[in-house]
């Protein structure tokens, strides 16, 4: 942990003014695996460093946000979307003194443990585990980073500290946190995370919000005239065709959802700012020990946003053509599940030892945990292409 860590010597430049309630890196927990501290950046600048030459990283690039990767080349992936989150949470980061080093490292890893297919491949797996202990995303986020990546000879994951590892679990069962050891302590004893985490919730739920609109749009799911009766878009639609009334509908959709995205980013800096300072912790501690959290809209535009969010769930990710294709999603991720419980020989050789040595431990459901975190762990093209390569009598490679 972190006394174990030896006397810091590197030597950084000045930082913005941390505020006294952010998460300072001398009080980091630490890292489960000690190590010397690194030269010219900080701790929580090594945590995002980590991530981003992360396997798990560049894979993002080809997983689904709400459109499969080869539906189009401009929609959202999860590694845009995680570079959005990453953008507007340092933007309030850096306003409200807090790190915005760790804001980064959580925002840019929260989704590392996502399956191909979206919700719809996360929806699959879980089914499929249901009898070996489940499948959630964010718990599979903080695998990846603990113990998934094999890059460092010293230790397995990445070793991130605890404020990043704390931040990238976003919620967790009772009997998963029993399992978790000092990540999964707070969900044990109702305190919350650091202010960074909870502003990354929060601008997760800015970005994938507006920029599915604009997705949406762009693929012809929805329309302009339907999204005029959500709150939050008409009272910004409204002022932009008044001042600019001949804009292209692809214009009038960027000025709108800049406007949604500035005005819940000021909604929350306010809301939150008061919230603070009416709390007043003393330190990161203070935080944590609050009965509910900091970080937060206030109620009108929490209730604006909800409208957004049941317009989306209702006309575009239950469009038929979504639809569609989260059913191919859900039985393809079923397939694969069910080949490679019941012949491992189907899986590279490196997963096939994994899977013996697992197995061997503690039974039938850990090589389950094993095929799971090897069908996690592919891109929508790879998992489209193992389907044919396993089932399709033509593809013979």
């Amino acid at each position: 942990m972190g006394s174990d860590l030896p006397p810091r010597t590197r030597h950084l430049p000045p930082g913005p003014q941390l505020a006294v309630h952010a998460a300072h890196e001398h009080n980091s927990r630490g890292r489960r695996h000690p190590e010397a501290p690194p030269n010219y950046r900080s701790e929580f600048q090594r945590d995002r460093d980590r991530i981003i030459h992360s396997t798990g990283f560049r894979r993002l690039e080809y997983k689904t946000q709400v459109f499969v990767n080869h539906e189009g080349d401009l929609f959202r992936t999860r590694l845009t979307h995680s570079l959005e989150v990453a953008q507007i949470a340092r933007s309030v980061a850096r306003v409200m003194g807090l790190n915005e080093d760790l804001t980064e490292a959580i925002a840019l890893a929260h989704d590392l443990g996502h399956t191909p297919f979206g919700h719809a491949g996360q929806d699959a797996l879980n089914d499929c585990m249901r009898d070996y202990g489940g499948f959630e995303h964010n718990i599979q986020s903080l695998r990846v980073v603990d113990e998934l990546e094999t890059r460092y000879a010293e230790f397995p994951g990445l070793n991130l500290t605890f404020e990043t590892r704390e931040g990238i679990l976003k919620h967790c069962s009772q009997k998963n946190a029993r399992q978790l050891g000092d990540v999964g302590e707070r969900f044990l004893i109702d305190h919350q995370p650091s202010l960074e985490a909870q502003l990354n919730n929060l601008a997760d739920e800015i970005a994938y919000n507006n920029h599915d609109v604009d997705d949406g749009v762009r693929a012809g799911l929805i329309g302009i005239e339907q999204l005029r009766g959500v709150k939050l878009f008409a009272e910004h639609y409204e002022p932009v065709m008044r001042r600019h009334p001949n804009l292209s509908e692809r214009q009038i959709v960027h000025e709108v959802i800049r406007r949604m995205i500035n005005h819940l980013v000021v909604d929350l800096i306010e809301t939150s700012r008061n919230r603070i300072a009416a709390a007043a912790p003393a330190d990161i501690e203070g935080v944590r020990r609050q009965p509910e959290p900091l970080m937060s809209f206030s109620p009108q535009v929490q209730a604006d946003n909800l409208e957004l969010k049941r317009f989306l769930r209702q006309h575009l990710y239950r469009h038929y053509r979504v639809h569609r294709m989260s059913v191919k999603a859900r039985r393809l991720i079923g397939s694969l599940f069910h080949a490679y419980m019941d012949d491992i020989g189907l899986l590279p050789h490196e997963y096939q030892e994994i899977v013996r040595q697992r197995e061997a431990e503690g039974g039938v459901e850990r090589r389950a945990r094993v095929v799971a975190d090897y069908i996690a762990g592919m891109t929508d093209r790879y998992a489209i292409g193992e389907h044919a390569r396993l089932f399709d009598p033509a593809t013979l490679s």
